[in-house]
């Protein structure tokens, strides 16, 4: 991070300090001080940051910024420093005038971020979102890290509510933004897609004018959005109008290759992951790379390097066994995409475990139903399920003609049934909402089979 002082500072947040001095960081987190930093004094649902201001001067803090008057000789006095740490990271932002991509969408942002950022590092020194550092505590976090040497930057963008974006946005100045789909999560506090779009379109409101727009242009509802004032380039793989499409996809146990049509020219990918969503993920970094000047060439090479993030479709091979960790999180539109991964892979047996999908409100029970429905479409030979709304997922595959379907309540119990009859050749996916914490069913198994 650049030095900033004390003055700078007061002026960004719109608060008052009464005393000089410099910040080298900044930080939340009481038990992660560095030396010379700006602690904020955050105030959650369980702690509050004021209560341990005194103790960061004393650990090292150059300064501490508060919402209320502590006493404290170093204090900075804002008046709400969940804004003033937008307001803070947004001056910092704008002291570096470099390429800064965000990234939203309802399914695959993460994977779409990795992808960007891959391609962008193969020609830039680029800072990206770590993990979910994606809302408006974690994005400030980001930016942050931006020095004296950073090139370029690529941001993930989450939400929940309208405006969250808008803020985001506003804060990070994004030179280009990406919007990768617009499925169903979170419609339960947004009520409908045609509202999740506009939420995601509130991805502009940071953007300069003719700041380009990358949107995938098989979506229904992102084909054709009304967007003034920005450059649109679509990608594809069915849209024969899209910029960038992808053609000749062939699968293979080691991944995907497909021949990328940039208009101009043509450039054969080679994909480490499997499935049509990872194709349209590597079409949108690619589309990313190209408009700040990476080689289609550097583009490829760095797609080829490609690692997935967490456990997030990420392959594994144990004692002949492929599993497919995809637990991070789970949405309709992500479990479809799942299935189209399993289907795909060459194995004697494949085996879906599901979760719960969490945050879906009134469209949850059909939701799971048809979970169930694209298990049996998939071909899946045994569908394991654990919650109580996968239940309903279970039910549907039986109805669909899968003989071979569990439900669980308890999760030693399924791993210790799959484990019973894992055979080699099989291929497992794990699939639940973050809150399902299905990695535990993992672990079990791993730690059995002696990985």
């Amino acid at each position: 991070m650049k030095e900033l002082t004390i003055r700078e500072i007061a002026e960004a947040v719109q608060g008052t300090a009464a005393f000089d001095g410099v910040v080298r960081d900044v930080c939340i987190d009481n038990r992660a001080l560095t030396p010379d930093c700006l602690f904020v004094c955050i105030e959650g649902e369980r702690f509050d940051g004021h209560t341990f201001a005194e103790n960061a001067l004393q650990n090292g803090a150059s300064a501490v910024l508060c919402a209320r008057d502590l006493g404290l000789a170093r204090q900075i006095l804002t008046d709400d420093t969940r804004k003033a740490l937008l307001r803070l990271a947004r001056y910092y932002r704008s002291l570096f005038d470099i390429p800064v991509a965000a990234v939203t969408g309802s399914v695959g942002k993460t994977t779409v971020k990795e992808m960007t950022a891959a391609v962008f590092a193969s020609r830039y020194r680029t800072v990206k979102t770590e993990g979910n550092l994606n809302n408006e505590i974690g994005l400030p976090r980001t930016l942050f890290r931006l020095d004296a040497d950073t090139e370029a930057a690529v941001i993930e963008m989450g939400m929940n509510h309208f405006g969250e974006i808008s803020r985001l946005s506003r804060t990070a100045m994004p030179t280009m933004g990406t919007i990768g789909n617009i499925g169903v999560s979170h419609i339960e506090n947004l009520g409908s897609q045609e509202n999740i779009l506009k939420a995601k379109l509130e991805i502009l409101d940071g953007m300069a004018e003719n700041a380009p727009l990358i949107l995938n242009g098989d979506d229904r509802l992102l084909y054709g959005a009304k967007i003034a004032g920005h450059p649109v380039y679509y990608y594809g793989i069915d849209n024969k109008y899209c910029r960038f499409k992808a053609y000749g996809i062939e699968s293979t146990p080691e991944g995907t290759h497909f021949t990328l049509d940039f208009g101009c020219c043509e450039q054969r990918i080679a994909l480490p992951a499997i499935g049509k969503h990872n194709v349209y993920n590597a079409l949108a970094a690619f589309a990313a790379g190209f408009l700040i000047g990476v080689s289609p060439e550097e583009a490829a090479e760095a797609l080829l390097r490609y690692e997935p993030a967490g456990m997030r479709q990420r392959m594994r091979s144990v004692a002949g066994v492929c599993f497919i960790e995809d637990c991070y999180n789970a949405s309709p539109d992500s479990v479809r995409a799942a299935f189209g991964t399993l289907r795909e892979i060459q194995a004697k047996r494949r085996i879906a475990v599901l979760g719960d999908m969490l945050e879906l409100g009134s469209i949850s029970d059909e939701a799971h139903r048809q979970s169930g429905v694209r298990a049996a479409e998939a071909g899946t030979d045994v569908l394991l399920t654990y919650g109580s709304q996968s239940e309903k997922t279970a039910a549907a595959a039986r109805e669909n003609g899968m003989t071979q379907v569990r439900s669980y309540a308890d999760k030693s119990a399924l791993a210790q049934d799959l484990l019973g009859m894992l055979h080699e050749g099989d291929a497992v996916l794990v699939k639940g909402s973050r809150g399902m914490k299905l990695e535990e069913i993992l672990q079990k198994i791993y730690e059995e089979m002696g990985a």
